[in-house]
């Protein structure tokens, strides 16, 4: 059975007359299990992989063997089934006209699943919305599937009447989770990361057909450990308070603010998904009314609930102080997700000016991103940034835009933009 836990990490004194509250809540799994095999309903597997002209021979070849590679990787047992995506969305597996849209895995589906991804071939538009409503019409077919994951590929730009796209999101929102890959270099990273985002999903680039297939099997075994089908998290506050935010800021930055259901008047639910053996981080910033020197109170209960058990809490502090030694000392996980946060905000903001031929702000931003990535200990950034910028001064953030960079390089930068790190102990 699954076991969670939750540590705070905050400075809990604030001066007098201070009102804000922040923490980092480390939340923990272990023994997640395997997915549909641990009492949370069956699992669901959806891949979908883009038919469309733009993909040509050898990348259409390429996800026709990462895709077999990654049916190779579901469990027998788990639900199942495969779309092919171009200017409309079809059943490519298993191909039935009513009823239930997927089977479940066994030897005999894998092999005939695998038969109907070999018979992908590549013609028409992107219509990227279509493929995901017919997954989650796929997902509805079966009640008994309660985790549902698609993983989705795509090689080239929507080309849907402008909203179709996000309106097709808000559809799928809450309804499945989605990891989005982009093949090549003429797919839009924010168009892919808006779906990955809102279903709880990672995005990310595959530059070279070469490397698909260890990505798709990645993916795959990923969402095969995850044991755990739905966790919330929880943030309850005291009459008054305000939570300014709640973000997930490891692995990845995700701002979970604007997810929040009412679970009651003083508590809020956030979307996590599901669960494998790991753990997360959660910024919750919460806004008090001040209160007398000496004075204490619990600032916000932060909890993992499964369904309507409360599985792990940790509690937030607040104490007025008139000690500046005390109200002035900032706890080094706060202060490092904060960074890592305007990381991620200065890499997209510096790469969109880039795109727009602002030169002067994108070197502003990059060279910031460029600093914060030295501070937290974010290599990853920093070797990505070294490929777009020249790197005068790491320290000061002093850069210059290199004058030829390839446009993978530029992209893999974006997509991993939100990737953190942990503090180097």
């Amino acid at each position: 059975m699954a076991e969670f836990t939750a540590a705070v990490y905050q400075n809990e004194f604030l001066p007098d007359g201070g009102t804000d509250v922040n923490a980092i809540v480390t939340v923990t799994c272990n023994n997640a299990g395997v997915a549909g095999q641990t009492g949370g309903g069956d699992a669901g597997e959806i891949i979908i992989v883009d038919t469309s002209g733009s993909m040509g021979d050898e990348t259409m070849a390429a996800a026709k063997q990462a895709a077999q590679a990654a049916l190779a990787e579901i469990v027998d047992g788990t639900w199942f089934s495969v779309i092919g995506g171009s200017d409309r969305a079809y059943l490519a597996y298993p191909r039935v006209t009513s009823g239930p849209g997927m089977v479940q895995m066994t030897p005999q589906t894998r092999n005939e699943a695998s038969g109907a991804i070999n018979d992908f071939r590549s013609a028409g538009g992107t219509a990227i919305g279509t493929w995901l409503d017919l997954a989650g019409v796929l997902f509805n077919s079966v009640p008994q599937v309660r985790q549902k994951h698609a993983l989705l590929l795509t090689d080239g730009e929507n080309r849907e009447a402008p909203g179709a796209l996000d309106e097709a999101i808000r559809r799928a929102t809450g309804v499945f989770q989605c990891d989005c890959r982009g093949a090549g270099t003429d797919w839009q990273v924010d168009e892919v990361r808006r779906i990955a985002q809102a279903l709880l999903g990672t995005v990310d680039i595959i530059p070279k057909p070469s490397e698909m297939q260890a990505q798709f099997q990645e993916i795959m075994r990923k969402a095969m450990s995850r044991g755990v089908s739905d966790a919330q998290l929880r943030v309850w506050t005291p009459q008054g308070a305000q939570v300014l935010y709640v973000r997930q800021v490891s692995p990845t930055v995700e701002d979970l603010t604007d997810r929040r259901v009412a679970v009651n008047d003083l508590t809020g639910a956030y979307p996590t998904g599901a669960w494998s053996d790991e753990s997360r981080d959660y910024h919750v910033a919460v806004r008090l009314a001040a209160k007398a020197v000496g004075q204490e109170q619990l600032a916000a209960r932060v909890q993992i609930a499964l369904g309507d058990d409360i599985a792990a809490q940790g509690l937030v502090k607040a104490t007025w102080s008139n000690n500046a030694e005390l109200t002035t000392r900032i706890d080094e996980q706060v202060a490092h997700y904060t960074g890592q946060t305007e990381l991620a905000t200065a890499i997209q903001e510096g790469l969109a000016a880039k795109a727009a031929g602002d030169e002067a702000t994108a070197t502003t931003k990059l060279g910031r991103a460029v600093q914060l990535a030295a501070a937290t200990g974010n290599d990853e950034a920093t070797s990505k940034l070294r490929k777009v910028v020249d790197v005068d001064n790491e320290k000061e953030g002093t850069v210059r835009l290199k004058r030829a960079v390839d446009k993978a390089d530029e992209m893999a930068l974006d997509t991993a933009s939100t990737k953190t790190t942990r503090i180097k102990k």
